[in-house]
């Protein structure tokens, strides 16, 4: 963890963000008092959500995941369907 001043912090930002991105936290102080923290930011989780694509599918038949019935069945079974 580094201490810097305000006004080290105000001119060299780009330094210390990219110290930052390398894993550092920075502590800002003011007075010898520190008054803000930077720190990575947590990684985010970029696996699929289940469920996130609700809304956005449209089913064209209402009547596509009904059981079959006994001739649709054989006919399926025949390979006639």
């Amino acid at each position: 963890m580094t201490t810097v001043s305000a006004a080290y912090a105000k001119a060299n930002l780009p330094k210390l963000l990219r110290d930052v991105v390398k894993g550092k936290t920075i502590v800002i102080s003011r007075y010898k008092k520190p008054i803000a923290v930077i720190s990575p930011a947590p990684a985010e989780d970029r696996r699929p959500r289940f469920g996130t694509g609700k809304g956005r599918v449209r089913l064209i038949d209402p009547h596509a995941f009904d059981a079959m019935t006994d001739e649709e069945a054989d006919a399926f079974v025949e390979g006639r369907y």
